[in-house]
């Protein structure tokens, strides 16, 4: 099984010792499904303070396993070992995305997420004396010529990491239940093929109804409750 998990996950696992503890894995059974949690280690629960007002936040602790099959794909483990050997050690059957439970913490680590993303990558700065270090100028740089490179190979918008996008995508559900494809692609600036090819692992299409040709999570990823659900349970 191949395991998808938060790039905040992998940091806070970084910090463990070499031969330290980074989390447990609990399996069990509920109504005959099988469950599957991973449960952070406490020490590696607290996140490193970026300002005075983050100095105590902490990461989610608990995260169950949402299963996917493999989908027609055929995949494999191998290991490589100190003296170049490659070994076979088993087939990908199920794979999985690792989902923290939603929290207080993890709402405000999300908010912490967007505020760094959106902080600008330059700025500008008054300088009190002419700068006499002489540069040569540049035509273009190597930078923006691979970056016109992809466009043109992959279209006008570049496909982000899917771990980023997943994180776009469930910050946006967070605010509305349902979204067209136009509305979705704004957000992400994602091109289309790639934006319905994850959404369809994570979403519904409406085809009819109400609310057609729009998109809603799967209730496995939702943190609210459907309109049928409520009547359901009212």
């Amino acid at each position: 099984m191949t395991v998808n998990v938060p790039k905040y996950l992998s940091q806070q696992w970084d910090k463990a010792a070499e031969k330290g503890e980074v989390g447990k894995i609990t399996i069990g059974k509920k109504q005959g499904k099988t469950e599957v949690c991973f449960s952070l280690s406490d020490e590696l629960i607290a996140l490193d303070a970026v300002g005075e007002n983050d100095a105590s936040l902490e990461v989610p602790k608990d995260h169950p396993f949402t299963m996917h099959p493999v989908g027609g794909q055929t995949m494999a483990v191998f290991s490589h070992s100190n003296t170049d050997e490659i070994s076979l050690e088993g087939m990908v059957v199920h794979r999985a995305e690792c989902r923290p439970v939603v929290t207080d913490s993890y709402m405000k680590l999300k908010k912490l997420q967007i505020k760094e993303s959106i902080k600008p990558q330059r700025l500008s700065q008054q300088l009190e004396r002419a700068v006499t270090t002489i540069f040569k100028p540049v035509a273009n740089h190597d930078f923006n010529v691979e970056y016109e490179k992809k466009k043109k190979t992959e279209g006008k918008m570049v496909r982000a990491e899917r771990q980023l996008v997943l994180d776009m995508l469930f910050s946006a559900f967070e605010k509305h239940q349902y979204y067209n494809i136009k509305a979705l692609v704004d957000i992400t600036k994602q091109p289309v093929t790639y934006l319905k090819e994850i959404m369809r692992e994570i979403g519904t299409y409406n085809s009819k109804g109400v609310h057609k040709s729009t998109w809603e999570l799967k209730p496995e990823y939702r943190h609210y409750q459907s309109d049928e659900e409520e009547m359901q349970t009212t």
